[in-house]
């Protein structure tokens, strides 16, 4: 009688344990092929959008080149750009609507999608000095935000479909699917990882990135060559680039933010300053007499890496005008712009160093990236995407240095920078 007793409660204790296991697997399946289909939607949707936007930006750029004519109209774009925001979306935050997004501080209206989008081809059109990453993020992000609330998802869920519209568009953009997935998870908040968001974004920015290829939007591979051995001078060499890159990236960081400060001292009615600074531009580069930095800077980019060439202010130039552009009212990005400057930087250091200006310039364009961003994974990530394993130590090295050289500065007011660079210690402190 007590035997049986006994067997009838083991017996119900196996029940209960395969009923809570058994329901712990079948929610863990659910998430995972929720997750699954809502990447592979992310991804389609958001990289269709994405290859459009590219394919615009590579048309708009190639007319521009042919007709010269139509960077004198930059203040008529400029104008255009201020009254489209002051009409339609005059709340709109930009990348850092974004961010806070991720962080339920904020939310990014689907309005934004086709606002940047027409804007940042707008700049484009007429030569303002603008990358085309952050239009793309708050693309992605706009679109990824409008699908979670589609689809009903709880507040958690939701920042995750913006991180996946993020990771889409970006590497739909730049082709580089390993950096857009990690950017997504490490931009927000320095020092901390949303793992949970690893699957979505690594699905979605695959698919975006096969879908941008399938229509004819490749990225931008650099041929590195001439890659010198890795010795003690040769990595004291790659320290010095890097330590100039991580300073030059707070530089490019507190131009941009002085640039802000003097037009919202001197210049308040929006209309006023984007036409004024649209005529500095225009003059500026009349005088410099060349048109190479106009758009993002892609031709310096080249020349400097795969030709071991660049001017000894070209990276001066390109943040000077980039910081007059980007917070005057256009719009685009500052990433493609810092890539500018890290790869002529890099350049021009490597020929003074008598170092391998080639793989100095690919150390620069990434070392900067991850000054202004604050992401050395992404940065290493884009590395190997871009330039191949080749130079990965000398690569490294410079990330590594120019991140802990950077301090807190970053591009984003609402990145925060939540554990220490240089101990393990919490700080939760926003960039400045």
């Amino acid at each position: 009688m007590q035997d049986s007793s006994h067997t009838k409660q083991n017996i119900n204790r196996k029940k209960v344990i395969y009923r809570y296991y058994s329901g712990r697997i079948r929610r863990d399946l659910k998430n995972f092929f929720k997750w699954i289909v809502l990447a592979i939607l992310t991804g389609v949707v958001v990289g269709g959008a994405s290859s459009v936007f590219a394919g615009c930006i590579r048309e708009v750029t190639l007319f521009r080149r042919e007709y010269e004519w139509l960077f004198l109209l930059l203040p008529v774009a400029g104008l255009l750009i201020v009254f489209m925001y002051q009409k339609i979306g005059k709340d709109d935050g930009g990348t850092n609507q974004v961010l806070s997004t991720i962080k339920a501080k904020d939310d990014v209206p689907l309005r934004s999608a086709p606002l940047i989008f027409v804007s940042t081809i707008l700049t484009h059109l007429t030569g303002g000095s603008a990358g085309r990453e952050g239009a793309a993020i708050q693309f992605g992000g706009s679109i990824g935000n409008q699908l979670g609330r589609i689809v009903k998802l709880d507040e958690f869920d939701h920042h995750v479909m913006v991180m996946c519209g993020m990771s889409a568009a970006f590497s739909a953009v730049f082709g580089t699917p390993m950096a857009a997935a990690v950017f997504a998870l490490e931009v927000v908040s320095v020092g901390v990882m949303y793992y949970a968001a690893l699957l979505p974004c690594v699905i979605a920015s695959i698919i975006a990135s096969k879908f941008a290829a399938g229509i004819g939007i490749h990225p931008e591979l650099f041929h590195v060559t001439k890659i010198p051995e890795l010795t003690i001078i040769n990595g004291l060499k790659m320290a010095v680039i890097a330590a100039a890159c991580g300073a030059i990236s707070i530089l490019f960081c507190v131009a941009l933010k002085a640039a802000s400060t003097l037009y919202s001292k001197y210049l308040k009615n929006p209309y006023v300053r984007v036409v004024v600074a649209g005529i500095i531009v225009i003059g500026i580069t009349i005088l410099l007499n060349t048109k190479d930095y106009m758009g993002a800077g892609n031709e310096l980019i080249a020349k400097a890496i795969e030709q071991g060439q660049a001017r000894p202010l070209d990276f001066l130039w390109k943040i000077i005008l980039t910081a007059i552009t980007m917070r005057a009212g256009y719009r685009g990005g500052e990433i493609v712009p810092a890539f500018c400057v890290g790869a002529t930087l890099g350049c021009v250091i490597g020929q003074l160093l008598g170092f391998s200006p080639m793989v100095a310039a690919a150390a620069g364009m990434v070392a900067v990236f991850c000054g202004v961003t604050n992401c050395p994974i992404t940065s290493m990530l884009i590395s190997f995407e871009l330039f191949g394993f080749a130079g990965v130590s000398y690569y490294l090295i410079a990330i590594s240095i120019s991140y802990a050289l950077s301090g807190y500065y970053g591009l984003y007011k609402d990145q925060t920078i939540v554990y220490s660079k240089y101990k393990a210690k919490y700080i939760n402190r926003k960039t400045r």
